[in-house]
């Protein structure tokens, strides 16, 4: 992170009092705070429907930080945050008061609302002259298909330039996803064979122990395929797979990467295996099934577990297949990917006993550890040839002796400071909602696997003769 604070700017949070502003973005805040990353002049203003005072709002967030900063609250520092919070209510002030209470010229504005308010809100923004020196901040999802998201992209732009517009995605905050640049692109070693020649596939696996947890209506309008697929995971695979930029510039990055979504194949529905979880479960606990979850239709066909094959079309990924993963109530939660490389020849080993070698594989975990390891084999002491795979392992938390910070304090002061490079741009999200439209318009049946289990058999099969690493 940039050791400098942004320039002086309000910051306008839409949707002020929801639960994303009380666990994400308040406390956020008030960790840049602490770190003297916030700018230094400028208010914080709260935006929503109920109305409740300046103080009032100032215990809420206070209430949040208490609850969900990695720092907790320190009276001092807190005393001088909360001067600068503020409130205004849209039933009895609107946007109009937003207006009034800004400072700076400058402000950033933090839709964390429902998307089908956006296209108002941007307008409401329009009407109060908010528009000019205004960095809007846009929460996935970006539309439910193609169709919608060009619509959204349209009422977007009607506003505001696309230089305005950053489309955040909490994945592209995490401290190991950022370093997936670093790791190809600063160690020659790994970029000479990151490519067919020496990859056999990739696996990208987003595994939740949790399941809807209370949000069988939002999760019922958009399944596992629209909430991690076409988003988190298409943001690491395009990290994992684009091309050298010509710099670290944000419109470099953007560039290869928006390159990179237009040569992965469209999905085949045939390659993609779709599951809803039953009862069962999770450690020492029974976990009822989707069907049974409150605000889930009696005869639901949303997915709750989906794995894919995907192909990407260029010179670099020609014939090496991905498969992506996710679901809820699996065994564990972890986020990983696989790079797996090319068998070794057994018959090397004739005459020694060794009937099958595992192949090298690279292996990122993004959460709940953020490491890198890498699994090569070695000899077992001893007269005998035996051979044993053996890892090497780099770990932030030995490594630099301190945790990386929460995404969203990332994100939130590279808004502020204008730098696009880990947000989403328009043309790419177009482009990924291309990749599974194909999907979306013939959905394949949902199958259903019990809680506690890694999906259904089908998965299985998908990878076959391959097998799933994170079992």
């Amino acid at each position: 992170m940039s050791l400098r604070a942004p320039e002086d700017q309000d910051i306008v949070i839409i949707g002020g009092t929801g639960d994303l502003a009380r666990r994400k973005l308040l406390p956020a805040l008030y960790n840049l705070h602490l770190e003297g990353l916030l700018p230094a002049q400028g208010k914080i203003i709260g935006y929503a429907r109920t109305g409740r005072s300046d103080d009032e709002f100032r215990a809420d967030a206070a209430d949040a930080v208490n609850e969900f900063s990695r720092t907790g609250l320190d009276e001092k520092a807190w005393a001088n945050f909360a001067e600068r919070l503020t409130f205004i209510s849209a039933e009895q002030d609107g946007f109009g008061g937003v207006r009034r209470s800004c400072e700076q010229s400058a402000r950033l504005v933090y839709l964390a609302t429902p998307p089908s308010s956006f296209p108002a809100t941007v307008r409401a923004l329009a009407e109060q002259d908010l528009v000019e020196g205004t960095r809007l901040v846009v929460e996935k999802p970006f539309g439910e298909d193609l169709a919608s998201a060009k619509a959204l992209d349209t009422a977007l732009h009607e506003v505001f330039e696309e230089s305005q517009i950053f489309r955040i995605d909490h994945y592209l905050g995490k401290e190991t996803v950022q370093n997936i640049l670093v790791f190809r692109f600063g160690n020659s070693i790994f970029e000479r064979v990151w490519n067919r020649d020496a990859i056999d596939h990739v696996q990208i696996t987003v595994a939740e122990s949790i399941g809807i947890e209370g949000r069988g209506a939002f999760y019922e309008e958009v399944g596992a395929l629209r909430d991690i697929i076409q988003n988190h995971v298409f943001q690491v695979l395009s990290l994992l797979t684009m091309e050298p930029p010509s710099s670290f510039d944000p419109e470099a990055i953007r560039n290869d990467k928006v390159k990179l979504f237009h040569a992965i194949q469209p999905l085949d529905p045939s390659g993609v295996v779709r599951g809803q979880y039953t009862s069962g479960r999770i450690g020492d606990e029974h976990v009822p099934g989707y069907l049974e979850e409150t605000g889930v239709s009696a005869d639901s066909s949303t997915e709750t577990f989906v794995a894919l094959k995907l192909h990407i079309d260029n010179w670099r990924w020609a014939g090496v297949p991905f498969f992506l993963r996710t679901g809820k109530h699996l065994p564990r939660r972890a986020t990983e990917v696989l790079i797996s490389f090319r068998d070794i020849p057994v018959r090397f080993f004739e005459g020694t006993g060794v009937q099958q070698l595992p192949a090298n594989h690279l292996t990122i975990s993004i959460q709940p550890d953020e490491e890198i390891t890498f699994a090569f084999l070695a000899k077992v002491p001893g007269p005998e040839i035996k051979v044993k795979p053996v890892r090497m392992n780099f770990s932030y938390g030995d490594a630099f002796m301190a945790q990386p910070a929460p995404a969203y304090e990332r994100l939130l002061h590279e808004a502020m400071d204008g730098d696009h490079t880990l947000f989403a741009r328009g043309d790419g999200v177009e482009r990924a909602w291309t990749i599974v439209q194909p999907v979306l318009d013939a959905m394949p049946p949902v199958l259903p696997y019990p809680a506690g289990s890694w999906g259904p058999p089908e998965a299985d099969e998908l990878i076959a003769p391959r097998t799933w690493h994170l079992r």
